[in-house]
């Protein structure tokens, strides 16, 4: 394992972040109902599945090739990714508060991102 951050990682990091995001929004849309039993039943459920699974093996490949102390921060720009989905996709609000912790999470981030280059 090399103990730096190559642009094809940061590459396959994003890719993590996107599928992760797509996994919730999966999840998000399966859950509209109440009934877990029939939220296994919808077939956007199973493409959550199937991003997750994807994930997995993108992930395993960043930790061959990627410090954990530097991968793990980077995959935190899911949640500034969730929340921008979640506002444009189910039209969930997002006041001040949680902007500026939007805010602080991506600073966090690229402070880290810039440590791995």
């Amino acid at each position: 394992m090399s103990g730096s951050l190559t642009l094809p990682m940061l590459a396959l990091i994003l890719f993590c972040v996107l599928a992760e995001t797509a996994r919730e929004v999966c999840f998000k849309q399966a859950a509209s109902e109440n009934a877990l039993l029939s939220a296994l039943t919808k077939p956007v459920t199973w493409l959550g599945i199937v991003f997750w699974a994807v994930e997995l093996l993108a992930w395993t490949a960043v930790l061959e090739h990627v410090p954990l102390s530097i991968a793990f921060p980077l995959m935190a720009l899911s949640y500034v990714v969730i929340v921008f989905a979640g506002a444009l996709i189910f039209k969930e609000n997002i006041n001040l508060r949680h902007a500026t912790g939007v805010f602080l999470v991506t600073a966090g981030v690229a402070c880290v991102g810039v440590t791995g280059l």
